[in-house]
């Protein structure tokens, strides 16, 4: 752990009792504020024997303190929810929070240095959202996602971006979430829901990463309706725009003046083929002026059979990631770290490790 890494779990950790600097200081017997305050920016280490007094002032084991593979005072999270409770939430937050640092420690005990540029949307909070969805367009056109963007979204996110993807199985009722973090940025999706869900929620969730300093957003997004906050619908704009770029839309056509029946039917083949959902599909429609309003609000829904909310029957992602996945088996292999604690963090079985590794290719072979 380093100096500034421990700083910053003291400090939420006395943030989260509503200690005061000076309260906390004289707890702890220090002569005066100036020395936590070093503490907690990094800038002084602690002693042994300090440490273990913090974990009585602060009532907190020694592994809140010394666990690298633990997200504490670190890591700000957006989550798309529906119906979670707080406790629930904050649960699955600690267990996400635990992958996201366990990549992290490897990544850097490989050697591996985190680029020290961050992509970033020239946006705020009171652009239009014809601007959103512009940037949209430009992001699909710049990265080349070509007519299908949802077949390269993650592989430019991971590998031109550096954000870390993880498919997860998450708690019933959560979608998604982007993660910052001082050195690294990651986006968490519940990997069950429909292609058309999945793939919107990954594109909304970009949208939160690359404009997190200019419009952070809030910790708790309701996926259950339609977005109503102003960063939350530029965040829609723009990842119906990049998912489906008016160009690569209108290679399905023709749209304009078919008979309903005909552009029901076509929505839904669409949206299959783009792995989008029929009913955002409609509105890209209206939104690109190809659709008037009057003709998508009078389409019936349940026609529309490609709604993005269906469980996906075949053709699940497999957990996690394949960078994710490749880094962890390599310090398995180089032993890093040991099998059981990385099981228990990924909430497998040691046994369960080899295969989920060969799901994306990897060849694992656990040590006897």
């Amino acid at each position: 752990m380093s100096f500034k890494s421990l700083g910053k779990r003291i400090k939420a950790r006395r943030e989260e009792l509503r200690l005061t600097q000076d309260e906390m200081s004289r707890r702890m017997g220090f002569g005066d504020r100036q020395t936590l305050s070093a503490i907690e920016t990094g800038v002084r280490d602690v002693s042994a024997d300090e440490l273990v007094r913090l974990t009585e002032v602060l009532d907190a084991p020694l592994e809140y303190f010394t666990d690298p593979f633990h997200l504490a005072g670190e890591g700000a999270f957006s989550w798309r929810q529906s119906n979670v409770s707080n406790q629930d939430l904050d649960n699955f937050e600690r267990h996400a929070g635990g992958l996201i640092a366990l990549y992290r420690t490897l990544y850097a005990d490989s050697g591996r240095i985190p680029s020290p540029l961050r992509h970033s949307l020239r946006l705020a909070k009171f652009s239009s959202f014809e601007e959103a969805a512009s940037a949209g367009e430009r992001f699909a056109r710049e990265y080349d996602l070509g007519g299908i963007p949802t077949q390269r979204l993650v592989d430019v996110m991971e590998k031109e971006l550096g954000i870390l993807v993880l498919m997860l199985d998450t708690i019933p009722g959560v979608s998604g979430a982007a993660c910052r973090l001082a050195d690294l940025d990651a986006v968490l999706i519940n990997r069950m829901e429909g292609p058309g869900r999945r793939n919107y929620n990954l594109a909304h969730e970009l949208f939160h990463v690359l404009t997190w300093d200019s419009m952070p957003p809030e910790r708790v997004e309701d996926s259950g309706t339609p977005s109503s906050g102003r960063v939350e619908r530029l965040a829609d704009s723009f990842a119906a725009a990049l998912l489906m770029p008016g160009e690569a839309v209108e290679r399905f056509g023709p749209w304009r003046g078919i008979p309903e029946e005909d552009l029901i039917e076509q929505l839904n083949k669409t949206a299959n083929e783009m792995k989008v959902s029929s009913s955002a599909l409609r509105w890209r429609l209206v939104g690109l002026g190809i659709l008037p309003s009057t003709v998508a609000r009078s389409i019936d829904e349940t026609r529309l059979r490609n709604n993005g909310h269906a469980r996906p029957q075949g053709n699940i992602p497999p957990l996690f990631s394949r960078p994710f996945s490749d880094l962890v088996a390599e310090s398995l292999d180089k032993g890093r770290v040991s099998t059981s604690r990385v099981a228990g963090l990924l909430g497998l079985t040691v046994d369960d490790l080899p295969e989920t590794f060969a799901a994306h290719g990897i060849d694992f072979t656990l040590a006897i």
